[in-house]
């Protein structure tokens, strides 16, 4: 067969740029991104179609030691995912020097049946000198099948690293139907987009605390309605994404609208509430609820 598909994961510690370079090389904003660590908490998988191969891409969320039964699922999730997939792209970001977590991470990657390589994320951020030092550096950290420096902002090396990985998948027949870029529900989709919105503006107040699940989705024509609840843990938290006299969530609300009319295409009326479910995060019940 010379056709191929396979199952590509992104790994590496938080805020490496995975979720950014899923999107690049989708084409698409599938994973929420944010300038905190720790923002992805679902497995997002997208597809990348070539005319002999198809490319699944798999965004986990960053590995990083658990402080809460949240963080512990999170940790299993990342591994069961690791031990499905055909690729594994360690994510080291260029601006930053090899550290203990990469090492961690390529020690327990290294383990696995999947082929491992090396990308070298947020490429555009260093001169080449200083690039090519932290490739050297990158190279001594495991025995890589492949290293590629990539820019998910600039583009830099993108079609190369699509080619890197399908070079290590199987031949197999398509996986997915054409056009199709990702599996996760709508409502998942509109979820994260609403919390990745909220986020913006509580990062340094509250970034783990919320939570976001749509109720409803009601289409009418042109129009989506799409009903949410805001968790957070504390009543104090309630106040600070609802903002003086409201306007911190009707902010929100006007982001995420943009964000969601876009990936639906139909105009959206976005109904917000704030609820308070208490230290979620280390309820197993909430978490259930939460969809965790």
């Amino acid at each position: 067969m010379d056709y191929k598909a396979g199952f590509a994961c992104f790994v590496g510690r938080p805020n490496a740029g995975k979720s950014t370079l899923l999107n690049a090389l989708v084409g698409q904003k599938i994973a929420i991104t944010s300038n905190r660590p720790q923002t992805t908490r679902h497995v997002i998988r997208g597809v990348v179609h070539q005319p002999d191969a198809q490319v699944i891409l798999v965004d986990t969320p960053g590995l990083h030691r658990p402080r809460t039964l949240l963080g512990e699922r999170l940790g299993d999730l990342v591994r069961q995912t690791w031990s499905e997939v055909d690729v594994i792209g360690l994510c080291m970001p260029a601006d930053e020097d090899v550290g203990r977590g990469d090492r961690f991470i390529a020690a327990e990657v290294g383990e696995l049946k999947a082929t491992v390589i090396a990308v070298v994320t947020k490429a555009d951020l260093v001169p080449r000198e200083k690039l090519a030092a932290r490739l050297l550096a990158v190279q001594e950290l495991h025995p890589f099948a492949d290293i590629v420096p990539v820019s998910a902002v600039s583009g830099e090396n993108l079609d190369r690293l699509i080619e890197v990985l399908t070079s290590h998948l199987p031949a197999s027949p398509q996986l997915y139907p054409d056009g199709m870029i990702t599996d996760e529900p709508e409502q998942v989709l509109i979820a994260e987009m609403v919390r990745e919105a909220a986020l913006e503006g509580v990062r340094d107040e509250l970034p783990h605390s919320i939570a976001v699940v749509v109720e409803e989705l009601i289409r009418e024509g042109n129009l989506t309605k799409v009903y949410a609840d805001v968790y957070v843990e504390r009543s104090s938290q309630k106040a600070i994404v609802i903002g003086h006299r409201g306007e911190r969530l009707k902010g929100v609300g006007t982001k995420a609208r943009g964000e969601i009319e876009e990936l639906l295409g139909t105009k959206v009326y976005l109904d917000l509430h704030v609820r308070v479910a208490k230290d979620w995060q280390r309820d197993p019940r909430q978490l259930r609820k939460l969809g965790f």
